[in-house]
């Protein structure tokens, strides 16, 4: 299983949900905004989304059989400054990894889309055939990247799924990996950091939208709940389903006054507040209808009350900066086939290595790039 951008937080949680599904995930990222010590479930090849040949050499290397698409750029204001990055990075680069898929002949991408695809909401819940009119180059540009996949997918008989997410919140319960973005955009951890250190004030961008306190409201899903969502997505396309689009969200909508709220009651502690004006490119209410998924693929976001959402993403806050992996030298590295890695993964702690996209030969049957593979339950 390739994962662009396994690095990542969302990326990060779904290897992990993979391989307690009995997957071997194969993250490809540059490392840019993901970080090397969250991959502890396979492989790390390092390589860019623009760079066809490279993910050629992963794909047939490691025998892949799927793709899961994350490697992208996420935040709204970064995207209305520098659109160009946006466009690049998220629509323009990842085409070469839908011409990588078709070379190789592997058929089924997973794409961690948004909701930032549909802009101002004309009807609330949001179901998948609401009008799709992003208001930001981030939400234009993987709309644009979802065309894209359609369109390849009918010539090329690639079946696709595309997952919008709403908003990803809380960490790994079990405290191996968190949210851990630079610089940090997202609500709950912000107002987390604010009650905790009181170093600075969390900003209310926005306090005069049409709800019902003035501050605008989101769906927000638990991490883990998205990460089942791509494991369930992959089994849907398996077993011959057809290619759609797919909501990630709770149907359920917090303002931020309530996210404050919440973070002040689980922490016992005050959140400093500073007013703002609107954000360019922040709709005033995003909430999902997600019933599509529900019944196409059984998923049903079990972790994703606020409160736990808060519980974990405080627990994140704690997780320590694993010790950077090993860089494996290309003199240490020898082909070894795809049914020989059964035994190796079986004996492995858990930081896989990292390898230079043209050394994706990556196993050792005898040597130390073998211990550094996960192993599979």
């Amino acid at each position: 299983m390739l994962v662009t951008g396994g690095a990542g937080f969302v990326g990060s949680h779904t290897c992990k949900a993979l391989w307690r599904a009995g997957y071997l995930p194969i993250t490809y990222d540059n490392l840019s905004r993901g970080h090397a010590h969250a991959v502890r479930w396979g492989p790390l090849v390092k390589g860019e989304v623009g760079d066809r040949a490279a993910l050629v050499r992963a794909i047939e290397d490691f025998e892949i059989g799927a793709v899961i698409h994350f490697a992208g750029y996420a935040y709204v204001a970064e995207s209305m400054a520098r659109p160009d990055l946006y466009f690049r990075n998220n629509f323009i680069d990842p085409l070469s990894l839908l011409d990588a898929m078709a070379e190789t002949g592997v058929r089924d991408i997973i794409f961690s889309s948004t909701c930032a695809t549909y802009g101002i909401p004309l009807a609330l819940p949001i179901r998948e055939d609401h009008p799709q009119a992003p208001i930001s180059p981030y939400g234009e540009s993987k709309r644009m990247f979802e065309q894209a996949v359609r369109w390849y997918g009918e010539p090329r008989g690639l079946r696709w799924a595309s997952l919008r997410y709403f908003n990803a919140a809380g960490a790994d319960p079990d405290g191996e990996l968190a949210e851990n973005h630079e610089p940090e955009t997202h609500l709950i951890p912000l107002a987390i950091r604010a009650a905790l250190r009181r170093d600075r004030a969390l900003t209310v961008f926005g306090t005069d939208y049409p709800t019902p306190d003035g501050t605008a409201v989101r769906d927000f899903v638990h991490v883990c709940d998205l990460a089942d969502a791509h494991v369930r997505a992959l089994g849907y396309l398996a077993g011959g389903g057809d290619s759609a689009a797919f909501n990630l969200g709770t149907g359920h909508g917090h303002s931020v006054r309530e996210i404050i709220a919440a973070v002040e009651r689980v922490t016992g502690r005050t959140v400093p507040v500073v007013d703002a004006e609107r954000r360019p490119g922040d709709p005033p209410v995003l909430v999902a209808d997600a019933s599509r998924i529900r019944a196409a693929c059984g998923w049903e976001p079990t972790r994703s009350s606020l409160d736990f959402i808060i519980e974990t993403a405080l627990t994140g806050l704690e997780v320590p900066a694993h010790a950077a992996h090993r860089h494996v030298e290309p003199a240490h590295l020898a082909p070894v086939p795809v049914e020989a890695m059964a035994p190796l993964i079986a004996a492995a702690p858990a930081s896989p290595p990292i390898l230079a996209a043209s050394q994706a030969v990556a196993l050792d049957a005898q040597g130390p790039v073998a211990s550094g593979l996960a192993r599979l339950e």
